[in-house]
């Protein structure tokens, strides 16, 4: 577990691919919030959940990248208020199949649990329960030979697996997406989960003012990317 900034009111991380945030029923054990805890025994009861101490946002099991805590109530509280008003700015990189057409775009479609597959979310075809807006920016950062696009993506609102649908639903599903790719899965360079990493975060602290995270992109990714540079 990489930490790459604290202070008196948070601790952030390079959240590692492969773990999940917080215990749930299908893992309850050795997950990141745990082990924070261990490091930070301070967080255990902040928050509105005991299994989740100090977490304010969450990332899915294999996407890496930056992740904050809360180390006390009042900064959970101040924290959580900026996610509910969309002022903190989020920015992922991602590699997605396909040759990306426009450089810059927004994807603007609401999105539900996929009618097919509760495990699944869906912003196209048959939906259940509830349907959010979602909102996506992205923008081109390179492209590659083989048919693959390195895109830079900002998510305006906070949708369980939003990314991964919101690029699945316009023909560009993430590299090595099993959830979301279909037919299209494809891992190149030994690859070994979705190319998703959430590379900058700011926010606005209590006590320091606004501040920038940045999470250096993991060696598994940096190896495709290498890959595909020099095929």
């Amino acid at each position: 577990m990489q930490i790459i900034y604290e202070d008196s009111d948070i601790i952030a991380v390079n959240k590692p691919a492969g773990v999940s945030v917080h215990p749930d029923r299908h893992h309850p054990s050795d997950t990141l919030i745990q082990m924070i805890a261990g490091q930070f025994p301070e967080i255990e009861g902040v928050g509105e959940d005991p299994l989740r101490p100090g977490v304010v946002h969450r990332l899915d099991k294999d996407t890496s990248g930056v992740l904050v805590v809360a180390r006390n109530q009042e900064a959970f509280d101040y924290l959580k208020k900026q996610f509910h008003m969309r002022t903190v700015v989020k920015e992922y990189a991602a590699l997605v199949v396909g040759k990306v057409k426009e450089k810059k775009g927004t994807i603007d479609m609401p999105i539900g649990r996929s009618k097919n597959d509760p495990t699944r979310r869906a912003a196209e075809g048959l939906m259940r329960g509830m349907v959010r807006e979602a909102r996506t920016d992205y923008e081109v950062i390179e492209y590659f030979g083989g048919g693959y696009t390195l895109v830079r993506l900002f998510p305006k609102t906070g949708r369980t697996h939003q990314i991964r649908v919101h690029m699945k639903a316009i023909g560009y599903p993430i590299v090595c997406d099993k959830l979301y790719a279909g037919k299209r899965f494809v891992c190149p360079f030994g690859l070994n989960r979705h190319f998703l990493h959430a590379s900058t975060l700011e926010i606005a602290l209590p006590q320091s003012g606004k501040i920038r995270l940045e999470a250096d992109i993991p060696v598994d990714l940096e190896r495709v990317l290498e890959g595909l540079r020099n095929a």
